[in-house]
């Protein structure tokens, strides 16, 4: 028997990018860049640092949880009422890079939540393949 109330939820997108892992993670880390694709922020790479996004809608509380540079990006992300985990993986290809988002910890009771994520990762993902695409 399923207990629904611990039962969560993810969201998942994946895509394959013709540039090295290396230039993802800087997009990925770099503050002035996550706010030309993500939000504003006041990210630092560091384990157990906390940070926050802020966008027109209010901020996203968050705290890194693990880090290893060029490979996994994981933070919680705390928002009205939602925590969850945001996981970035990247991993080199033959052609660049295959980066894997992962957010977990929808609850079945959050479906507002479930579906702004469903909605808002892909065009965060299409945001941040134009800033790689005019990154040198």
């Amino acid at each position: 028997m399923t207990d629904t109330a611990t039962e969560t939820l993810s969201v998942v997108i994946e895509r394959d990018l013709a540039h090295p892992a290396e230039k993802i993670w800087r997009a990925l880390t770099q503050p002035h860049l996550m706010a030309e694709w993500l939000m504003k922020t006041d990210f630092e790479p560091q384990k157990d640092r906390g940070f926050s996004f802020q966008a027109e809608w209010g901020s996203v509380e968050c705290r890194v949880l693990e880090i290893e540079a060029n490979r996994t990006l994981a933070y919680s992300w705390d928002a009205n009422g939602l925590k969850s985990v945001v996981t970035w993986t990247l991993t080199p290809t033959g052609a660049g890079t295959h980066l894997r988002m992962e957010q977990a910890g929808f609850r079945p009771d959050q479906p507002q939540f479930l579906g702004g994520a469903r909605a808002g990762w892909p065009r965060f993902f299409d945001n941040l393949e134009h800033v790689l695409a005019k990154a040198a």
